[in-house]
């Protein structure tokens, strides 16, 4: 069989790869999506590696298994194979699963260590048992392995072709950080209700589901905003192009925190909260004229 007269095997077979994660975002992530899109080539390739893989686990234990008929032994049995297929795809350089393949190739060029994937999975494994009167550390711990790792993981790729001084990188990783974090506290407040009446979790310490006030969603806002402040002055020192994508998610998040903040606790529990087209694409114009050449990159 040919594979065409300048690829060899493995090469097809990982384009093959990085094509089927690039369909996963364009199905399930507008903002994530255009965001990418904004990336140059290589680099938009390895985050949509990224994203497919972490789609994937969230689908087994966010509700997509179960629909298919999975118990919850195996959900934990899919996902438990899945960390496997991972970890070993990492070392090997080849899966048999697309998603996971064209993961490991992205984190093999990118030096995506075993200890981020790890912390990763055992954030949805915890998705697996009952989410609700969470303590800080249970969900500090959460958070990091659900979103902080995976800002670590997109910025191993954003900094591949980029020597940067080991102060610099300390910088750059506390705002990966705390804008993955961000961002997963926005979607816990985005999908209070689903995760409610659907899941029966309720992520945030102290609360159960269906139950959240006035004053509590005023503080887990105040919090969310010291994150973005924090994140905005890491994205200001990334390289150009994934500087621009960056500051596109980072200002679809924040119109979305703005949108939350002007509903009250008890319309969260009934409507998601999403940004029209027209104002994605007046962040988008916003992003891209920020992001002059004159800065860091």
């Amino acid at each position: 069989m040919t594979h065409g007269a300048h690829r060899s095997p493995l090469s097809l077979y990982t384009h093959t790869a990085q094509c089927a994660s690039s369909r996963v975002i364009r199905e399930y992530s507008t903002s994530f999506g255009i965001a990418a899109a904004l990336l140059p080539g290589r680099t938009r390739t390895g985050i949509r590696s990224i994203y497919a893989l972490v789609r994937v686990a969230d689908e087994i234990v966010d509700g997509t298994a179960e629909e298919a008929g999975l118990g919850s032994q195996a959900r934990r049995d899919a996902l438990d194979a899945l960390e496997t297929e991972a970890l070993a795809a990492l070392h090997t350089g080849f899966s048999t699963n697309l998603i996971v393949h064209a993961f490991a190739m992205t984190g093999r060029a990118a030096g995506i260590e075993d200890a981020l994937v790890e912390a990763f999975f055992r954030s949805m494994r915890r998705d697996l048992e009952p989410v609700h009167s969470l303590s800080e550390e249970q969900y500090r711990s959460y958070v990091h392995g659900s979103a902080e790792v995976v800002g670590l993981m997109c910025l191993r790729v954003f900094l591949q072709d980029h020597a940067v001084s080991e102060e610099r990188r300390t910088q750059l990783e506390s705002g990966a950080e705390r804008l993955g974090a961000a961002f997963q506290k926005i979607n816990f407040l985005r999908d209070l209700g689903e995760d409610a009446q659907l899941l029966g979790r309720s992520y945030f310490p102290g609360t159960v589901p269906g139950e959240l006030g006035e004053a509590r969603k005023a503080e887990i806002l105040a919090d969310i905003d010291a994150d973005l402040t924090a994140a905005r002055r890491a994205i200001a020192m990334l390289p150009r192009g994934p500087r621009r994508a960056t500051a596109l998610a980072a200002g679809l998040f924040e119109e979305l925190a703005s949108r939350l903040r002007r509903m009250s606790a008890a319309e969260l529990h009934g409507r998601r909260v999403s940004v029209p087209r027209h104002v994605k694409a007046r962040i988008l114009l916003s992003a891209m004229a920020a992001a002059s050449p004159g800065s860091a990159g």
